[in-house]
């Protein structure tokens, strides 16, 4: 192993632990059951998986690549 398989690994490690402390965090608002871009439904699953969601996933994605 490298200094860059290290540095990739270290990087992976990395994102992994900022991922787990951002979907960690507890909303208390209710989720919405229409899209507030497009008024699509969303999916009980994805409401019971992210508390206080307002998007559907095809607009969630459009808004993180437009950032």
């Amino acid at each position: 192993m490298d200094a860059i398989d290290r540095a990739n690994d270290m990087s992976d490690w990395l994102l992994a632990q900022q991922l787990a402390a951002q979907t960690g965090h507890h909303c208390t608002a209710p989720s919405r059951h229409q899209c507030e871009e497009c008024d699509d439904p969303i999916p009980e699953a994805r409401r019971a998986a992210l508390p206080g969601v307002t998007l559907c996933v095809g607009c969630q994605t459009l808004l993180e690549k437009r950032r």
